[in-house]
This record gives structure tokens, C-alpha cells and sequence, in this order.
């Protein structure tokens, strides 16, 4: 049983990329075995190489891996009342990382903590750092796991769905903090979500994922205005479109595949309305159609026949 397979993903420096796909797409365990944060057992990597800085994370020892996560990579979680020690103070647990990653002082510990959450927007930070999570609205401790993500300047932030479990008003202040944010800092974001609507105004590139694969990457733009993969143009033509007059939304029939065994064919097979015989046998490879715009498929959409390699 393999959860993902086969991806292979690259992340500029400064840049947003966005990771999309439905739920049990493999999306979050792709990201958190990069750090190897799956519990191992029952989880388990077979091969692969995570490139960071000339190292390869999956080979690291665990003193050093240890120095990168929370110090060169950041991981913002999607259920901070989770994530978060409900027994621990905020200001403790900001100033845990900068105490693993730094050698600040207490009182420079405490100053660069009160920063960090007046940065991502807390009201009155230097008595917050008294509160417990418990003491925090849902917006408030997702602001507080940002805070503690940027603690130590990272490279990269991974942020896993975090604004999934906040109702609407809230969603857009955390992605415009983290939008902000990227801009001041420079710092590369990746943001998974299973919701493409969210990264329009986000995003540089866009990957999406099904069945534990990539089926498509693209440029922000050019996924929106040419989806090349028939799973990328049934996730679009599932948003309200306002570019779009007499524009109607439509369900993709059918359900994700189980990853039980591995499928001898394309995994979005069942629920194409271009499958043909090909799609049954092979797994299409991910394969570059355009600048920048890769796509795993045989059906040629654009000239509606099927493709041939």
C-alpha cells in the first residue's frame, strides 16, 4: 500500500508554490515525510531524496534534521488546538524554537516573541505570551502557529491546510498575513489546500495530486486558462466562475481511488470521460507540454485525441 509515489517537486527560493487535491490525495503525507514527520512504523519511506542546501533530508542524522526543522523549515499545521501544548504558555512556546535554534538570550528571546506575534497581527502581544491556547479564538492560535513557524527566519514554510477549520472573514486575514509576509521575508511557501479557489491570488506554480501522484504543474495562469488534466479541469469547472459568463458548476462523478494496492493503470481512469484503452494498462508519465506545464495524462485535450508519446 503506497500513500504517494512517484512525486517529484521542485521550490524556488521567494516562491508560492500550492499543492492541491482532494482529501487522501497524499498531499499533507508528501509534505510531512519530506521532514520525516510520518510515524515510522506503521509509516514507512521505500526510496526517494529530499534535496535541501546540498543535503538530503531522508538520509540526515537526527541531531542535524532536527536543526532544520523549526530553524531552516517551518511547518504551520492545520489544527492548532492540536498542535499547540495546551499546557504551555504561547510566549513558551514561541520561545522553544529560537531556545533549540538560537543563541539569543532570555530577554532578546522575549523581545523577538512579542515581535513575532505582532507581526502576524496579535493585539497586545507582550500579554499574550501569558495565555494558554485555550484562551485564544480558532484565528488567533492559527496566528500564533505562523508565529512560531517564522520564529527563526526560516527558508521555507510548509503551511498544510490552515485556514480549513476558520470561518470565511478569518481564512482571508490569515492568507493575507501570509501573503504579507512572504513579501517582507522572502521566504518560500508551500501551501497545501484542496481548494483551488483559495491559491488564485496566491500562488506562482500550482501542483495538483491525485491518487497519490502528480497529474499536473503550471504556472498559476496558465492552470487556471488551460488545464491540460481531465482531474485539474473537473476541480475548475467545480468553482463559481465570475471571469466565466453562463458558467455552470459540475461534480466529478464517482470517488478517489483506494490505495490499497497499485493500480495498473491511470488512477483517474474510473471517473475519466476520456479513458480509452491505454488509460487502463499504463500509468501516463508526468510529462512537459508547454513551458512550465507539465501534465500526466493520454488524452490530448486540447485537440481532443489521444496523446502519443
Amino acid at each position: 500500500m503506497y500513500a504517494v509515489n512517484g512525486v517529484d517537486l521542485s521550490l524556488r527560493p521567494g516562491e508560492f508554490l500550492a499543492v492541491v487535491g482532494e482529501s487522501g490525495s497524499g498531499k499533507s503525507v508528501t509534505m510531512m515525510s519530506m521532514l520525516r514527520l510520518i510515524p515510522m512504523p506503521p509509516g514507512k519511506i521505500i526510496d526517494g531524496q529530499v534535496d535541501f542546501e546540498d543535503q538530503d533530508l531522508l538520509r540526515l542524522d537526527v541531531e542535524d534534521l532536527r536543526s532544520v526543522r523549526g530553524g531552516k523549515i517551518g511547518f504551520i499545521f492545520q489544527d492548532p488546538m492540536t498542535s499547540l501544548n495546551p499546557v504551555l504558555t504561547i510566549g513558551k512556546q514561541i520561545t522553544e524554537s529560537l531556545e533549540l535554534h538560537t543563541d539569543l538570550s532570555d530577554a532578546e528571546m522575549k523581545k523577538r516573541a512579542e515581535e513575532l506575534l505582532s507581526l502576524v497581527g496579535i493585539p497586545d502581544a507582550k500579554q499574550r505570551l501569558k495565555n494558554y491556547p485555550h484562551e485564544l479564538s480558532g484565528g488567533m492560535r492559527q496566528r500564533v502557529m505562523i508565529a512560531i513557524a517564522l520564529a527563526c527566519s526560516p527558508k521555507v514554510i510548509i503551511a498544510d491546510e490552515p485556514t480549513t477549520a476558520l470561518d470565511v472573514t478569518i481564512q482571508a486575514q490569515i492568507i493575507e498575513i501570509v501573503r504579507d509576509l512572504r513579501e517582507k521575508l522572502n521566504t518560500a511557501v508551500i501551501w497545501i489546500t484542496h481548494d483551488l479557489a483559495v491559491v488564485a491570488g496566491l500562488a506562482d506554480r500550482v501542483v495538483v495530486m491525485y491518487g497519490g501522484r502528480v497529474v499536473e504543474q503550471a504556472l498559476v495562469g496558465d492552470l487556471y486558462s488551460r488545464p491540460q488534466h481531465p482531474y485539474t479541469r473537473g476541480l475548475l469547472n467545480s468553482l463559481p466562475r465570475l471571469d466565466q459568463k453562463g458558467h455552470e458548476l459540475s461534480a466529478i462523478e464517482g470517488q478517489p481511488p483506494s490505495l490499497r494496492s497499485a493500480p495498473t493503470g491511470c488512477s483517474f481512469a474510473p471517473r475519466c470521460q476520456y479513458a480509452h484503452d491505454r488509460c487502463w494498462t499504463e500509468i501516463p508519465p508526468l510529462a512537459e507540454i508547454a513551458f512550465e506545464h507539465r501534465s500526466a495524462c493520454w488524452w490530448d485535450i486540447d485537440n481532443e485525441r489521444p496523446r502519443h508519446d
